[in-house]
């Protein structure tokens, strides 16, 4: 169940990215209000997977979540580059990701 936690706190913290990216440095209201929410529901949600899981191994799938989903939204979203290079080391990140997981002992 950890595992889960961890996993939407990733989700959350591709959610306040691109919410900050739509907050324009936190000067519109709406999207500055999801970004503090979604970046405190993220931290608490690591904080909760962090009882039972490693913290190095927790804080790196936490980050590389975040940054998976990051990159894919920033292209679907704001027509950021989808150049093979990018997407190949993005590749690399979920196998790191998922190579913790198997491997963790957790």
């Amino acid at each position: 169940m950890n595992w889960f936690i961890l996993f939407i706190a990733g989700l959350l913290e591709t959610a306040w990215a691109i919410g900050m990216k739509y907050s324009d440095g936190f000067t519109k209201l709406y999207p500055s209000i999801f970004t503090i929410v979604t970046m405190a529901l993220s931290v608490y949600l690591l904080s909760v997977s962090l009882k039972t899981l490693p913290v190095g191994t927790a804080y790196s799938v936490w980050t590389g979540v975040g940054t998976v989903g990051t990159v894919i939204l920033g292209i679907i979203l704001f027509g950021e580059s989808k150049e093979f290079i990018k997407l190949f080391f993005i590749f690399l990140i979920v196998v790191g990701i998922i190579g913790l997981r198997l491997f963790s002992g957790k």
